[in-house]
């Protein structure tokens, strides 16, 4: 409850603050989408994600990181994410009129968390008459994974500018080789995982093949790799890689995924990585510049899921408890 009230009073204090002297305040998206951009057709985008441990946000200009915190706050981030975005816009010396959008990563993951990154960005998105950008944290999460094992394999990450970036939205006809699936991870406790699966290749393309769930760590394991053995030798991919902040929690089933890919042609990779503001403002230009924007008031949080305390009310009630998409 505590943790309740936070949320709505430092979204409160700041759509008050953002109003004030005659600030721009309704329900519905500005008319030209790319409003915020510079000269040069750059959005201006700042992100929010508070899914997990980490209070991740960023201000993103084109393809340019002009600032971003990831801060492990896991119980204050109802006290600390709406002075960080403050912070990142004065830091760049830019105001709430030059934001192109505001992106916000909508989970799955922390039910209160994810609650409070869509309560911030939905309440700044109505109060500045900007759009508002969804964001999978999986995604999220992913992407970011994906990005890091360019770097360290000396390749510089394919999106150059978010022009790059947006042509990766184009489906291929047929899938290259040196194609990677990347199994995003967070721990969902009791044997299961909040996952998903998306692919890239070498020719830049970067899909989602599994929505957003969760899944019992176990069977998710099983399904890979009967995945991986029905395909031909042209979608199969060289490799998989699963990333995520605590995999620990699920290293035996990981390891019975590289025994179940022996003899596939197929290699196992794991990046410990947690979520990057970065990341959800690329993937928030992203869906910026293919139109994929909501109204404020629309967007709702992805809990997959029941809360705990939903599933124990439901469980004293009798009544079957099944996962919330």
């Amino acid at each position: 409850m505590k943790e309740d009230q936070q949320e709505t009073s430092a979204a409160a204090s700041w759509r008050a603050e953002a109003t004030a002297g005659g600030g721009v305040v309704g329900n519905s998206l500005v008319s030209n989408s790319l409003a915020g951009a510079d000269s040069e057709g750059s959005p201006l985008v700042l992100a929010i994600d508070t899914s997990t441990a980490v209070m991740a946000a960023a201000l993103l200009e084109g393809d340019r990181v002009l600032g971003e915190l990831n801060s492990m706050s896991e119980r204050n981030h109802s006290v600390y994410s709406v002075p960080a975005l403050q912070e990142l816009l004065r830091q760049a010396n830019k105001t709430p009129d030059e934001l192109a959008a505001i992106a916000v990563g909508r989970g799955p993951g922390s039910y209160t968390g994810t609650r409070i990154a869509v309560t911030i960005g939905k309440t700044l998105a109505w109060a500045w008459g900007k759009p508002l950008v969804g964001v999978s944290s999986l995604e999220g999460i992913a992407y970011g994974a994906w990005r890091l094992s360019q770097t360290a394999a000396g390749e510089h990450p394919s999106d150059e500018g978010y022009t790059a970036d947006h042509a990766l939205s184009q489906e291929p006809q047929e899938q290259p080789k040196g194609s990677r699936w990347f199994v995003p991870m967070i721990d969902a406790r009791r044997g299961q995982a909040y996952t998903a699966l998306f692919r890239t290749s070498g020719g830049g393309y970067w899909g989602r093949l599994a929505d957003d769930s969760i899944r019992l760590t176990a069977k998710w394991i099983e399904e890979l790799a009967q995945q991986v053995r029905a395909a031909d030798e042209a979608t199969r991919p060289e490799a998989i890689v699963v990333a995520g902040e605590q995999l620990e929690l699920h290293s035996a089933q990981l390891g019975q995924l590289g025994h179940l890919l022996e003899g596939t042609g197929t290699s196992l990779h794991t990046i410990h990585y947690a979520v990057e503001g970065a990341q959800i403002a690329r993937l928030g230009r992203n869906l910026l510049l293919r139109g994929e924007v909501s109204v404020p008031h629309a967007l709702v949080p992805n809990y997959t899921q029941m809360a705990e305390a939903e599933a124990k009310l439901a469980a004293a009630r009798g009544q079957e408890v099944s996962p919330r998409g």
